[in-house]
């Protein structure tokens, strides 16, 4: 008998990766995006190399200093330096990001995954839970629990990752019911394939182009809905140098010191754009049909 592990096809074979690097690096759009967050990367390790100043010192300049050689960024209404603050920050930014997405991910293709493949009762469940998840936002989410656990940085992380599991969920749900249909599935069913071979060997590497796509642009999401749940004063608290609660900090000096809001806006922003360059530079190297009309 033949084993069904020959049955599958490879997700990327050599070829196949040969061409979804070529596409990758010939758009421009996901080259500047993977400048970007390289540069993020290097800032968020290297930081205290980088940083002049402890991001948490009060007194290094005088207060709402405007830029200036000695203070690039100038400074907040402590004389805390600003660049200090945002280099930190965006180690915040990245933590904030990978275990957000990593929950919502992990937990969302789980659930669609096993709706698809079990079908019946249990799709059913899960699903219409997904649904109920679906009409909480983040902000509704972050309020519950602060509630229970009070206001901080990991909170409002856990908050957002749970509130977009559902969109990992349905497109996980989706990509198995198509995946289900296939001839290499069929056959390693008939094989004898137990379940949970066929889930993990067989569905789920086979998915994982529509999930890479969506992590990736899920990190900017997840970046702008922390951010935003800091501002609210929901997230990260004070002194943390998060970039939403310096802005939230900032926006009582927006007139006297534009600087203190202007930065962390754009380093955010840039944050963002970087993560959503790449995402749709991923999502056309990993379409079969324009990858092939790319070469």
């Amino acid at each position: 008998m033949t084993n069904d592990t020959s049955v599958a096809p490879l997700p990327l074979k050599a070829k196949q990766l040969s061409q979804f690097l070529r596409v990758l690096l010939r758009n421009p759009g996901s080259l500047v995006g993977a400048a970007i967050l390289l540069v993020l990367v290097l800032v968020a390790i290297f930081a205290p190399i980088i940083a002049p100043f402890d991001p948490l010192q009060m007194g290094v300049g005088k207060n709402l200093q405007p830029p200036s050689l000695e203070h690039l960024f100038g400074t907040d209404d402590f004389g805390r330096d600003l660049f200090s603050r945002i280099v930190y920050g965006s180690r915040l930014t990245l933590m904030i990001g990978l275990i957000a997405v990593g929950i919502s991910m992990t937990a969302g293709v789980a659930i669609g995954a096993i709706a698809g493949y079990m079908g019946g009762w249990v799709e059913a469940i899960l699903m219409r839970a997904m649904d109920v998840l679906f009409s909480c936002t983040e902000t509704l989410i972050a309020l519950a629990a602060v509630a229970v656990l009070g206001p901080s940085l990991i909170n409002a992380t856990i908050a957002v990752g749970i509130s977009s599991i559902p969109f990992y969920a349905r497109i996980a749900y989706g990509a198995v019911l198509v995946e289900k249909n296939k001839e290499y599935f069929k056959a390693a069913q008939a094989l004898g394939a137990q379940h949970g071979r066929l889930i993990l060997r067989h569905l789920l590497p086979n998915i994982l182009s529509p999930i890479i796509v969506v992590a990736t642009v899920g990190v900017s999401i997840a970046v702008l809905s922390a951010s935003a749940l800091s501002f609210l004063g929901l997230g990260a608290q004070p002194p943390s140098p998060e970039w939403g609660t310096i802005l939230a900090a900032g926006r009582d000096y927006f007139k006297r010191a534009p600087w203190i809001t202007a930065f962390p806006g754009l380093a955010i922003a840039f944050t963002v754009l970087g993560f959503n360059l790449l995402g749709d530079g991923l999502r056309e190297a990993l379409d079969p049909q324009q990858r092939q009309g790319n070469l």
